[in-house]
């Protein structure tokens, strides 16, 4: 195999090195269970300083605890002294808050942090720190949902019964701006596959924005009458109940959608001008700095062409300002960073392949590229205006690392900010003049450094490896690289036993998750809980394909009408190097993981079954046709276009293949990917007369935590230790990790 000849001498360099690290190990403290699970004493991993933003330009924010107990506070940190000043302490109103409310806990604040609203048995109450005021501002039946601070603080918006109101909190004036909400009509709620696929989780499902000057809402309407309805079914009481869902599958009619936009002191609600009945998509929109224009993101249903559309808040009408089109698919701009002239925005774009910054005139014409080259950029963090400057984060010295950097707006004078062969995650003061960085690789445990913008380190804040980290022996992790026979270099990480011996044979585990530009492998700390298994020798792997964003948007859009196909190629190829070093135990290769990795482990269990041989497939996808329009059909298109995708990209299709020992996962309530997948799969290994293990968990969604989530983790060691390690399990050391 090509792969193995190029790596062998490199391994064989590795074991040799593995021989005397395991020498080295064998003189150190072992790790007992709760350190490694409990973090218990004696620690080796301690705290970083919590900090949480800048005051101004020469001073962060850090929230610590004084001695005595104290809870919590803001405290403002002079970068040159180090001198402290009580910043925040929203503490001293508690005893003007009502019973039951968390004061440190707002459901939403000003930028101040003087206005504050929070939530009690769903009614909403206002905190006015200036004038150290407390009072109820709702008394209904219904609930407030996402209350939402205007950006002057004079205002909370929020939907009630799916309808969209504001309240100003100064004299508890409510203002509502909808009034045709149904059941399956929303104002200012998002559809499910919006709040899934477009909008996010974190939105909670609002889908309402305020503008910069705090005169205008903006918010999406959605009518999901013809989206088609998914039972779920829970089984608590006597008779059980159904939960009806409005979920689009494949090829299904999605949420007709409109874009409103409402005077905050009411009036009729403005429409953008777009035809409701049309198969497309909205973004999420951003306005712009003085609050005079909405750009709206539009897409087609086939999302390969997305569109900025300018709005006026007045009249509705709107003026195209970009335009883009691939052959593959458009991502939505999760941010697009207006200068305060409102005359240009950057965008962040992978259209030629990688991501990169282009600038924009507000008239659609393409002004400069800011950056470009076969790397990554993944965030804008701010831009100096003044002296035109971008600061950002890319993948730009690795494709496992992050680094923060500067550059001008005309592309020139790229300048790497952040140090070393570490992942950078980066605080930039306002004015960039200093920054914050919280970094580590795989071998070292994050520190905190305070540095300037030009790089230089003024001090360290922090380092999370404590006094007695040196002391114990670690199991070693490395970073390399798996060449594929067509050329891709793979990345891979992997852990091996403590106690290394090269002429023994030890199993894999292998934890993945391997959708579309999402890969695992980076050179990042992941702290001790890997030590147990490699205690117990257990070999553990990460490993990445083509298309999980390491070769850019050329690499993702291989997977464009293939899901399934470029995962388990590269990952087949990865189990054929491991297969062919002599202390990996070729019956015991197990492969996990959840959603996405929940079908890639199905995948390998059916479609692999060669390579692969045992696997916990949690909460998975099975068929393509059964999970969501947006998600699905920008990768697949839709059935209709694309039957042999479908076909082949379906563990069903393979289940005749399926040998080894799959343990498929699922939770009965689960509304993103429906347990219908798994029962659809069990369905088919039972026809075939096929052996498998099924755990459900009643009522639970998709990923869960608590008592079942204790339970899931330690029924998955039960699987290692049986089939992998061939080890009786240590019961009361897991039941005792609760």
């Amino acid at each position: 195999m090509k792969s193995a000849k190029l790596l062998k001498p490199a391994c064989l360099t590795f074991v040799l090195a593995l021989l005397v690290f395991s020498l080295h190990a064998q003189e150190k403290k072992r790790l007992t269970f709760e350190q490694i699970f409990k973090n218990a004493e004696p620690k080796l991993i301690k705290e970083l300083p919590n900090v949480i933003g800048w005051a101004d330009d020469n001073h962060y924010l850090e929230m610590k605890k004084k001695e005595g107990g104290e809870k919590a506070k803001v405290y403002a940190i002079d970068v040159v002294s180090g001198e402290e000043k009580l910043y925040r302490d929203l503490e001293q109103y508690a005893a003007i808050v009502d019973s039951g409310i968390s004061v440190a806990n707002p459901a939403s604040n000003n930028a101040a942090y003087t206005r504050l609203i929070y939530v009690k048995n769903k009614d909403l109450y206002f905190l006015d720190t200036e004038k150290k005021s407390f009072r109820q501002l709702t008394k209904t039946s219904a609930e407030e949902k996402n209350p939402t601070l205007s950006p002057d603080g004079n205002y909370v918006a929020f939907t009630r019964d799916n309808n969209l109101f504001t309240i100003a909190v100064n004299d508890g004036k409510e203002y509502q701006y909808t009034s045709d909400a149904a059941d399956a009509v929303y104002n200012g709620w998002a559809s499910w596959v919006y709040y899934e696929e477009i909008l996010g989780r974190r939105s909670r499902y609002r889908a309402f924005w305020w503008s910069p000057d705090s005169r205008h809402l903006a918010f999406f309407r959605f009518d999901d009458t013809k989206v088609p309805i998914f039972p779920l079914y829970n089984a608590e009481g006597v008779h059980g109940f159904l939960e009806n869902a409005r979920y689009p599958k494949p090829g299904d009619p999605n949420p007709e959608v409109r874009v409103g936009i409402v005077p905050v002191t009411g009036g009729s609600v403005v429409w953008a001008d777009f035809n409701e009945k049309d198969d497309r998509y909205f973004g999420a929109p951003f306005w712009t700095p003085d609050g005079k224009q909405l750009v709206a993101q539009w897409m087609n249903r086939g999302q390969d062409n997305l569109k900025l559309y300018a709005v006026d808040p007045a009249t509705g009408k709107k003026k195209e300002i970009y335009n883009e089109t691939q052959s593959s698919w458009v991502e939505w701009f999760d941010s697009i960073d207006f200068l305060r002239d409102n005359k240009e925005f950057i965008i962040k774009s992978d259209k030629d392949g990688w991501g990169h910054l282009y600038l924009y005139g507000m008239d659609g014409k393409l002004k400069n590229r800011i950056t470009q080259g076969n790397w990554i950029v993944t965030n804008v963090v701010s831009v100096d205006e003044k002296t035109r400057h971008v600061y950002f984060t890319a993948k730009k010295e690795a494709s496992t690392r992050t680094d923060l950097y500067r550059v001008k707006l005309d592309g020139k004078g790229l300048t790497r900010l952040t140090f070393g062969e570490f992942t950078h995650n980066a605080r930039l003061s306002p004015a960039g003049t200093y920054f914050i960085s919280t970094y580590s690789n795989i071998l070292a445990p994050a520190k905190m450094a305070l540095c300037k913008s030009g790089g230089a380190m003024m001090k360290e804040l922090g380092d999370s490896k404590t006094e007695n980290f040196s002391e114990y022996a670690l199991a070693k992790t490395e970073l390399f690289r798996v060449m594929t026979p067509d050329g891709y270099n793979l990345p891979v990480r992997w852990t091996l036993p403590l106690d290394f011996d090269a002429n023994k044979k030890y199993p894999v585990l292998i934890s993945i998750y391997g959708g579309p530009d999402a890969g695992t492998v980076s050179d990042s700390w992941r702290g001790l809980t890997d030590q147990w298994l490699a205690m117990e020798g257990m070999i553990q792997v990460a490993m990445d394909h083509r298309a999980s964003g390491h070769f850019g948007k050329a690499g993702v859009a291989l997977m464009h009408r293939n899901l399934g196909k470029w995962e388990m190629n590269d990952y087949i190829e990865v189990v054929k190097w491991l297969q062919a070093q002599p202390f990996v135990d070729k019956t015991k290769i197990c492969i996990t993981g959840g959603s996405y990795g929940g079908y890639v482990t199905c995948m390998a269990l059916t479609y692999g079954a060669d390579y692969f041989t045992h696997g916990i497939a949690l909460y998975s996808v099975t068929d393509w046709k059964l999970y969501d329009t947006h998600y699905t059909e920008r990768y697949m298109d839709t059935p209709a276009e694309n039957p042999n995708g479908y076909k082949n990209g379906s563990a069903l299709t393979f289940a005749n293949k399926y040998k080894g020992v799959l343990r498929i996962v699922h939770g009965t309530m689960d509304d993103n990917v429906h347990m219908q997948n798994s029962i659809q799969l069990i369905d088919a290994l039972q026809n075939l007369s096929k052996p498998f293990e099924f755990m459900l968990y009643p009522g639970e969604r998709h990923g869960w935590r608590g008592p079942k989530a204790t339970h899931l983790r330690n029924d998955a060691y039960r699987f290692y230790y049986k089939y992998l390690l061939e080890k009786e399990f240590p019961e009361s050391l897991f039941n005792s990790a609760r």
